[in-house]
């Protein structure tokens, strides 16, 4: 047995961890830090592709809805179509067509070539994502596996802090093109790596689509995923127009656009940790919290937003709060359906994939149709309803 009752006096050998293993658990990282700084990387770079390409920013948010929504679908059928295939290959087959995708996008001539770019990156985005949920506890003895998952999806974290920041930097210091062509290069520096780091992984099950579906039909379990999508579509609804707003609002120069989204990325790393420890101890609680502190910073920023002091300290709020987002939501899962956890992982990837690309679709049309400010305000009436479908969930959430 691997239980850690079952163990005595062999508990610390058997439970030992080989510095190969916790090498594979940081390759895991490199891979989540690449797929999430890919699809985020267009957050620091709209104003720029807009201006070369001749279209509005509202036009080029267009560049995170596509890649949302396919990988929405990617993360609901690629783990079906897959079957049995070793997760190694598929793992480093997704990573290469990231690499693709980034190429693509570098060589783009116009618009629409990049949003074909852009949806092959949304298929390996949402694909990795929904493998890599289970990753962490099949690399590791049981004993390991919160401090393995906790590393593992860290490189997401970490992709706030310095991937995406990072590219607005390139981007700003020569072109966007560049900016998406180092990010290729990194990829392919990265597949290298991997292939002799991860083992092998045989499928131990295939998933099933019914299996999804009638976990959506559970009253709490739809509640948690509710939730997800009402904090990261509203946060996206205005996040996607960062550049923008911290320009019309706060008066802030193009050339400080990337060290204050390092800010922003930097408070998202502490918030991370914050709710981590929080929603240990009360999920509920802790994702109300951050959805109250969302909604306000969203709120206010329009009314007192207008200094670049003032708009500093928002973007900061605004990072500690979301960065809170993902393992709060991730806990609301586990709590809503334990016994089914890689089936609603799997399902909230979809939502959570879902979210980005919606709400960055209606902040587009908000942002053309009337202004940065309306993209906040709504933003904000959306993570506001946080506090319903949490209050709706309670009884799963409080169940230990």
């Amino acid at each position: 047995m691997n239980s850690v009752g079952a163990l005595s006096h062999d508990e610390p050998v058997s439970e030992r961890v080989s510095f190969k293993q916790w090498l594979a658990v940081i390759a895991v990282a490199v891979g989540t830090f690449l797929v999430v700084t890919a699809e985020q990387l267009p957050v620091g770079l709209l104003t720029s592709v807009g201006d070369d390409l001749g279209i509005s920013e509202g036009t080029a948010g267009l560049m995170l809805t596509v890649p949302g929504l396919i990988a929405s679908f990617s993360a609901l059928l690629v783990p079906v179509a897959i079957g049995r295939l070793d997760r190694r290959t598929v793992l480093l087959g997704l990573i290469t067509l990231m690499v693709v995708a980034n190429l693509l996008s570098f060589l783009a001539s116009g618009f629409p070539l990049l949003l074909a770019a852009r949806f092959l990156a949304g298929i390996s985005i949402g694909g990795f994502w929904a493998l890599a949920a289970g990753i962490a506890v099949r690399l590791v003895p049981g004993a390991h596996v919160a401090r393995a998952t906790s590393i593992a999806f860290g490189g997401a974290t970490a992709a706030n802090v310095l991937g995406v920041p990072a590219g607005t930097l390139i981007g700003e210091l020569t072109n966007w093109r560049i900016a998406f062509l180092t990010l290729a290069g990194l990829g392919l520096l990265a597949v290298v790596a991997l292939f002799p780091l991860l083992p092998t992984m045989p499928a131990t099950e295939s998933l099933r689509l019914g299996a999804l579906f009638a976990l959506f039909a559970d009253r709490v379990v739809r509640a948690a995923i509710i939730t997800t999508f009402l904090l990261v579509g509203g946060h996206m609804a205005a996040y996607t127009f960062v550049s923008p707003i911290l320009q019309d609002i706060s008066g802030i120069d193009d050339g400080l656009i990337g060290p204050m989204l390092l800010g922003f990325g930097a408070a998202g790393v502490i918030g991370t940790f914050i709710a981590g420890g929080a929603a240990a101890r009360n999920v509920r609680a802790t994702v109300i919290a951050g959805g109250v502190l969302l909604t306000a910073v969203l709120a206010l920023f329009p009314l007192i937003g207008g200094t670049l002091a003032t708009g500093l300290i928002l973007l900061i709020l605004w990072g500690l709060a979301f960065g809170g987002v993902p393992v709060g939501v991730q806990m609301l899962i586990f709590k809503a359906a334990p016994d089914r956890a890689e089936a609603a992982t799997a399902l909230n990837t979809v939502v959570f994939n879902l979210a980005i690309a919606l709400g960055a679709l209606l902040g587009g049309l908000i942002v053309d149709a009337a202004s940065t400010t309306v993209a906040l305000w709504l933003a904000a009436v959306l993570t506001a309803l946080t506090v319903v479908s949490v209050s709706s969930a309670s009884r799963a959430i409080v169940r230990s």
